[in-house]
């Protein structure tokens, strides 16, 4: 499949690495700086299979658009895309903003990311998905042959199979969690995994997971 990813940072360049390196997709990385050493680089290591250029021209060639900006910069990134009506757009994003107690969430009570980009993504499939761990996880998501779980979010039953299918290439035990409002669940969902990382002493090399009797 053709994917574009919006964001080569740590999240976008781990994605678009695994995506070609362990299904053979190929990535158009949507970027301010194509000509950046450091997309430069991530391009060179894929050998092919990759690409960069505006966010515009990265959305007109993928069959899948995933969003990994940060959240600030979410809106801006959506809006240089130009129209995106009929395409899958897969949100990575979590709304996370500095409060009096650290880090934390912006909105999620009466509205998601999730939400918030669908509205500004007129037309577009919007899903939920890959913003509840870590990008050393999204490298490997498998420990000692259990998967770690990955939850898609989206209102789009025609397409939410390709969705499941994308992100199961990457090595997740992918969850439906319902419709897209449930990315408030999801984003909430993050935040913990957040707050036991980086303030609870687990560290980043952990997974949630789904066991069954």
């Amino acid at each position: 499949m053709k994917i574009a990813i919006i964001g080569a940072g740590n999240v976008g360049g781990t994605l678009g690495t695994a995506w070609a390196r362990k299904a053979g997709h190929d990535i158009f990385f949507g970027v301010r700086d194509p000509q950046s050493e450091k997309t430069q680089a991530l391009v060179k290591k894929l050998a092919g299979k990759a690409r960069p250029g505006s966010a515009a021209a990265a959305a007109a060639f993928g069959e899948a658009i995933v969003l990994t900006v940060p959240w600030p910069a979410a809106e801006a990134a959506i809006r240089s895309m130009g129209n995106l009506r009929g395409k899958i757009l897969l949100d990575a994003t979590n709304p996370l903003a500095m409060g009096p107690d650290g880090l934390g969430l912006e909105i999620g009570h009466s509205i998601s990311a999730g939400e918030k980009v669908q509205g500004w993504a007129a037309g577009a499939s919007v899903f939920k998905t890959l913003n509840t761990t870590g990008f050393g996880n999204m490298a490997e998501p498998v420990y000692h042959g259990v998967k770690s779980v990955m939850f898609v979010a989206g209102d789009d039953a025609a397409n939410k199979p390709k969705v499941i299918a994308l992100v199961a290439d990457l090595g997740f035990d992918v969850i439906d969690a319902g419709p897209l409002r449930n990315a408030r669940l999801l984003e909430a969902h993050a935040m913990l995994w957040i707050e036991l990382s980086l303030k609870r002493g687990l560290g980043r090399d952990w997974a949630f997971a789904r066991l069954r009797r």
